[in-house]
C-alpha cells in the first residue's frame, strides 16, 4: 500500500521572488521570476529560505555506522555514510527489491564519502563547485546568456528538476548538471510501507537473491546447497539448510538459508546471521556466489528499538519531513509496517509488480483453501446421509428389539393375573388409541388424505385414457413400417425353411452313403 501518490509533496508557489519545490524552499536569486506548477499541489513557501527538510542536518546514515543490512529498505537507508550530508547516492529504492518481505533494496554497506548526491564532498578551498551547488545555481541563477533569457532558462531547469530528467545549463565555464529522479527537487516521490523483519540474529537467516526462476531454483535446490557448502569450505561440521524459496519479479527468486554447526559433543547451533553475512560479503566468496547465480545477499534480522526510533524520527534525505510525518500517521499497522521512501516510476512499478505477484500467490492459496472446503462439504454431505441411514437402521432395530421384549414379557408372565401397573398402562394406551381414532385427530386426517390421494389417482387414470390422440398420417406411417417389418420377417422365415430342407437333404445323403459303405465292408 502506498501512503501518498507522486505529486503529493505539494507544488511550489513563491511569494518573495523565488520558487519552491513542495517542502523544499529555495530562493537563491531574489530577482528571479516566481515559478509555479499547479498540478503538483498548493504548498506555499515564503521568504528566502533554502530548505531540504532535515537532509543537510544529518551527520550519518539512518543506522549510523552499522554494517547490518537486514532491514528491507533502499540503499539510501541501509548504508552507513561518513560525516556530512546524507545523500541519495545510489537512490532510494530505485534498484532495490524491498517491500513485502523481500530484499529491501540494500545495495552496499561500505562507507561512502560524499555530498548530498553521492559525489565527493568539496572542501571550501576547492575550485570545482559541488553538484548540489551546481543544481541550485542552475535552478535559481544561471549565467549562461547574461540577459533576461537566463530567467527563462532557470524556469526550464526547474521544470526538468521537477520531472527528474534532462541537463541543466547554468554557466559557460562549467559543464551542465544532470537532473535525475534522485535529486531533492524531483516531485516523483512517495512513501510506501514494508514489513519489519521479526527474525533474530540467532536464527541465522540470510537471504540470497538469484537471477533464476523459482521453478529452476527448486529443481536445483540440492545443487545449490552443495555449492554453498563448498563455498563454506566443505566443513563437515557445517550443514546448509534452506528455509524457503520465494519468487520475485523479472524471473528472479530469493532463497532463505541458514547454517547449522555441530560440535564434537553432539550439540548443534545456528551460525548468527551477521557472522554468516560477513563471511559471504568477502570479495573472493562473493565471486564464487556470483558464479552460482547469486546477485546479492541480505541478513533478515529485526531492528532494535533504538534503530527504529532513529529511523522514524529522521526523514530520509530528499523527503519532505511533513510527508514523512504524515506517512507515520497513516501507517495501517505501526507494529508490523514501517514507512519507506519511493523515488521514481521504476520503484513504483517494482512495488506494483511485487504486489501483483503476492496477490497471485494469495489467490492460489485461496483456491487451494476453496477446493479443500468443497471436499470437506462433500464429506459432510456423505456423513449426514450416513447418519440418517444409521438413524433409520437404529429405529428398525429398536422396533425389532421392542417386539422381542414384548414376546419375552408375554411368555414370562403367562399364567399370572394382570397387575396394577399393567392395568394403568392399559388405560393409558386405550386413552391414546381413542385420541388417535377421533375424527378430528391424526388417524381421521390420515384417512382423509388417503381418500383424496386415491380420488386424484382415479381422476388421473381416467384423464390419461383420453389424453393421447394419434394423428392419421402418423398412424398410416406406423402401419406401413409394421407392414415392412412383417414382410421382412416372412422373408427371413422362408430362408430359414429352405436352409432346413437343405440340411435334411444333406443328412439323408450322409446316411445313405453310410449304409452303402457298411455293406461293402461286410
Amino acid at each position: 500500500p502506498l501512503a501518498a501518490g507522486f505529486g503529493g509533496l505539494g507544488a511550489g508557489n513563491t511569494t518573495a521572488g523565488g520558487f519552491s519545490f513542495g517542502g523544499f524552499g529555495l530562493n537563491a536569486n531574489p530577482a528571479a521570476v516566481s515559478f509555479n506548477v499547479g498540478c503538483f499541489g498548493t504548498a506555499t513557501t515564503t521568504g528566502t529560505v533554502f530548505n531540504f527538510g532535515n537532509s543537510l542536518a544529518s551527520t550519518g546514515g539512518l543506522f549510523g555506522n552499522t554494517q547490518n543490512k537486514g532491514f528491507g529498505f533502499s540503499s539510501g537507508l541501509g548504508a552507513a555514510t561518513a560525516t556530512g550530508a546524507t545523500g541519495f547516492g545510489t537512490g532510494l529504492g530505485t534498484t532495490s527489491l524491498g517491500g513485502f518481505g523481500g530484499f529491501g533494496g540494500i545495495q552496499s554497506t561500505q562507507q561512502q564519502q560524499g555530498g548530498l548526491f553521492g559525489q565527493q564532498a568539496q572542501q571550501p578551498g576547492q575550485a570545482q563547485p559541488t553538484q548540489l551547488y551546481q543544481q541550485v545555481t542552475a535552478l535559481s541563477a544561471p549565467t549562461l546568456l547574461g540577459d533576461e533569457r537566463d530567467s527563462i532558462l532557470a524556469k526550464w531547469n526547474q521544470l526538468q528538476a521537477y520531472w527528474g530528467t534532462g541537463k541543466g545549463y547554468y554557466s559557460n565555464n562549467n559543464p551542465p548538471v544532470d537532473f535525475t529522479q534522485e535529486n531533492p527537487f524531483c516531485r516523483f516521490k512517495a512513501v510506501g510501507y514494508s514489513c519489519v523483519p521479526v527474525s533474530k540474529d540467532e536464527d541465522g537467516l540470510v537471504v540470497l537473491l538469484l537471477n533464476k526462476k523459482e521453478a529452476d531454483v527448486r529443481a536445483q535446490q540440492q545443487h545449490l546447497v552443495e555449492s554453498l557448502h563448498k563455498i563454506l569450505g566443505s566443513n563437515q561440521t557445517l550443514t546448509v539448510n534452506v528455509e524457503g524459496v520465494k519468487a520475485l519479479p523479472n524471473d528472479q527468486a530469493e532463497v532463505i538459508v541458514y547454517v547449522v554447526e555441530r560440535s564434537p559433543n553432539g550439540t548443534s547451533k545456528r551460525i548468527p546471521a551477521t557472522t554468516l553475512f560477513s563471511y559471504l560479503e568477502q570479495a573472493n566468496v562473493k565471486m564464487q556466489l556470483t558464479q552460482i547465480g547469486v546477485i546479492m545477499s541480505v541478513t533478515r534480522t529485526e531492528l532494535s528499538p533504538a534503530q527504529l526510533k532513529q529511523l522514524l524520527q529522521n526523514a530520509p534525505a530528499g523527503v519532505d519531513p511533513i510527508i514523512w510525518e504524515q506517512a507515520k500517521v497513516d501507517n495501517p499497522d505501526p507494529e508490523k509496517l514501517i514507512p519507506v521512501p519511493m523515488v521514481g516510476f521504476k520503484e513504483l512499478l517494482r512495488r506494483l509488480q511485487i504486489q501483483e505477484q503476492m496477490t497471485k500467490q494469495h489467490q492460489t492459496r485461496v483456491d487451494i483453501i476453496s477446493s479443500d472446503i468443497s471436499e470437506l462439504q462433500k464429506n459432510q454431505a456423505t456423513t449426514v446421509a450416513k447418519i440418517a441411514q444409521y438413524k433409520r437402521k437404529l429405529m428398525d432395530l429398536s422396533h425389532r428389539v421392542l417386539q422381542v421384549l414384548i414376546k419375552q414379557e408375554i411368555q414370562r408372565k403367562s399364567g399370572y393375573a394382570i397387575q396394577v401397573d399393567e392395568e394403568h398402562l392399559r388405560v393409558q394406551l386405550d386413552t391414546i388409541q381413542s385420541e388417535l381414532n377421533a375424527p378430528t385427530q391424526f388417524k381421521g386426517r390420515l384417512n382423509e388424505l388417503m381418500s383424496q390421494i386415491r380420488m386424484q389417482n382415479h381422476f388421473g387414470a381416467v384423464r390419461s385414457e383420453e389424453r393421447y390422440n394419434v394423428d392419421a398420417d402418423l398412424l398410416r406411417e406406423i402401419k406401413q413400417h409394421l407392414k415392412q417389418q412383417q414382410e421382412g420377417l416372412s422373408h427371413l422365415i422362408s430362408v430359414i425353411k429352405d436352409d432346413l430342407e437343405d440340411i435334411k437333404l444333406i443328412e439323408h445323403g450322409l446316411s445313405d452313403s453310410g449304409h452303402i459303405r457298411g455293406g461293402i465292408l461286410s
